[in-house]
């Protein structure tokens, strides 16, 4: 009933879509020259999103902030984000900054440019608002990382109680109450920093209601807050717990525990990755049954760590083979989910090593087969400490019941006594162990507890990177972000870099020059051009020109009239009329006698 209670609240309303909002079009479109005003501004995204106060910022030809409406969904529709316009626009080029948050949760801005008559030398830099704030950035990590490892551990911890059954739990309460509290204040961190993580601004922003306000009615809100309820019952779980006496409770125990383990887990699958993409329920059930496997297995490595430590060598008998095999059931349900949400990330083998998140992801690989080796080596130790008690047990005899009344055989002659022994006595007399074998067993338990403490020790490394990971922008996102960049976008700015060589043999007779025009398209561009030496060093020369042709057209050649910037040469104002493949002919001069010229093709868009 809990879960499925849980898992209506966070479901509503999902849908399949790229995880990270990618633009999808613009009206007016980027780059485009309209006639009349425009009297709203209206984004399109590959999946729904959420609007902020101040998700978009309009900037007129005077580099002035304009006036706007409202950020509203268009026509109800949640893929959208519309902003209204002044009835009168001056003539001239604008510039839209938006932000809005992606359906897993995760920020994501741009900017883009129209112009209403005719376009106009817009030199204004687009403010997107903060990227992000450094400080809230920081804070934010370390608490989604300290909620991952709470969880962990205390899901790890339980089911270590609950299914190895160690003789003493007393270990265990201190770990435990550890991971509930830094669970609750690292989701009640998350809650408060959400808004200003959304809008980038400073740790002060938290406290502001409003932001509070309008956090609560959001999907990554609704989940924490969901986390925090389910955070209350685990405790009256968990104290139900401790007073249980009556081992016939197990089963039931077992059932409710696991319930809120998949309820508690599922609040990171409905706001993160798995909530948005290609097959979203099954994305979902393979976080949930991934987030819990790690629990088990890395929290109950703690558990058994501190179990190593204060318990007998008699009581690890059958305690640490039962986890043993519960950890390889953990291992074997990571591998299944883990490959399913690689594929699903990166989409292709080439975001492997192509993308961040690929990159990323390979680091967590390398991470797991270290802890896989580690763990390897721990089994092998579970196998001999186990050995011994496993042999003891097999060298007793069976006893066979004897009716009530019957009569004794008395031994003959030379035969043993078969008088009844002491309770809890083996035939034949107590089973002494030698001081050397007591030895191999100690040594065995702390051989044991090194490498545990090891696995413990990769896992926390793993668990940094899965944290990272969650919060890079898969592959194959990316992917579909670059696919479903609008049409009408600016071209990107072309880079040229141009070798010369002047034959004089000096530091500034040969280097390569790297020219920038921007944006490589029809009407105004800014030309830059730096000078490197032959030590790749920045150096400073008497003169560099630069001309545009259009053999095709007879066009050219243009001077781009360069000036020395400080530093670079450069220009802003170079008119290129018509599209096509213009030749670039750059020419370097490092003394009054030396110089060359090399010719580059260029491509300039309409």
């Amino acid at each position: 009933m809990l879960l499925g209670t849980v898992l209506v609240l966070l479901l509503l309303g999902a849908t399949p879509a790229s995880a990270h909002a990618a633009l999808r079009s613009t009206d007016p479109d980027d780059g485009s020259v309209v006639r009349q005003a425009p009297r709203h501004v209206t984004l399109t995204f590959t999946e729904s999103v959420g609007l902020l106060d101040d998700s978009f910022r309009v900037f007129g030809p005077d580099q002035r902030r304009v006036h706007t409406g409202e950020a509203t969904h268009a026509d109800g529709r949640s893929d959208t984000a519309r902003v209204g316009l002044p009835g009168k626009l001056a003539r001239g080029t604008y510039t839209v900054a938006w932000r809005v948050v992606s359906a897993d949760s995760h920020p994501v801005s741009g900017a883009f440019t129209f112009s209403v008559g005719k376009r106009s030398a817009t030199t204004v830099q687009a403010d997107t608002g903060p990227a992000e704030d450094p400080l809230t950035r920081g804070l934010h990590d370390a608490a989604r990382y300290l909620a991952y490892l709470a969880a962990a551990l205390l899901v790890g911890v339980v089911a270590f109680a609950l299914l190895c059954r160690p003789p003493r739990t007393s270990p265990l309460r201190r770990p435990l109450v550890a991971a509930w509290w830094t669970l609750l204040g690292s989701t009640a961190v998350l809650l408060l920093l959400r808004a200003p993580y959304e809008t980038g601004t400073g740790p002060a922003a938290a406290f502001d209601v409003s932001a509070l306000g309008r956090t609560l009615t959001g999907r990554p809100g609704e989940a924490l807050l969901a986390r925090l309820v389910i955070l209350l019952l685990i405790a009256a779980f968990l104290t139900r717990l401790s007073r249980r006496r009556d081992t016939r409770e197990q089963p039931v125990a077992l059932a409710i525990g696991t319930a809120l383990a998949a309820a508690l887990a599922l609040t990171w699958a409905a706001a993160e990755h798995a909530s948005a993409g290609i097959q979203v329920p099954l994305a979902m059930t393979s976080s949930v049954l991934h987030l819990l496997a790690t629990g088990v297995w890395l929290g109950g490595l703690v558990a058994l760590l501190l179990t190593l430590r204060r318990s007998s060598g008699d009581d690890l008998a059958e305690v640490v083979p039962r986890f043993s095999r519960i950890a390889f059931a953990s291992v074997t349900v990571l591998a299944v989910t883990g490959t399913y949400q690689s594929w699903r990330g990166l989409g292709s083998l080439s975001a492997l090593t192509g993308t961040p998140y690929g990159r990323l992801l390979l680091a967590k690989l390398a991470g797991v087969a270290v802890l896989l080796l580690v763990a390897g080596y721990s089994r092998r130790w579970t196998q001999r400490l186990a050995a011994p008690a496993t042999a003891v047990r097999a060298a007793v005899p069976a006893r066979v019941p004897q009716p009530v009344g019957a009569t004794v055989e008395q031994p003959g002659p030379g035969e043993p006594s078969a008088r009844p022994e002491e309770p809890g006595t083996p035939p034949g007399g107590p089973v002494e162990e030698s001081p050397a074998s007591d030895a191999d067993r100690d040594t065995r338990r702390r051989r044991l507890r090194r490498s545990v403490l090891v696995e413990v020790a990769v896992a926390a490394v793993v668990l940094i990177i899965t944290t990272v990971l969650t919060g890079t922008l898969p592959g194959r996102a990316q992917a579909e972000a670059a696919q479903q960049a609008p049409v009408g976008a600016l071209p990107p700015t072309t880079q040229a870099t141009v070798p010369f060589d002047t034959g004089t043999g000096s530091v500034t007779g040969r280097g390569t020059v790297q020219v920038t025009l921007d944006p490589a398209r029809v009407g105004e561009n800014g030309v830059q051009a730096v000078v490197y030496g032959s030590d790749t060093g920045l150096v400073v020369v008497p003169e560099v020109r630069i001309t545009f042709s259009l053999p095709a057209r007879n066009v050219g050649p243009i001077d781009a009239e360069l000036t020395d910037q400080g530093g670079y040469w450069g220009t802003n104002s170079v008119n290129l009329p018509l599209a096509g493949n213009w030749t670039m002919k750059t020419t370097v001069r490092v003394s009054d006698v030396d110089q060359v010229s090399v010719e580059r093709q260029v491509r300039i868009v309409p």
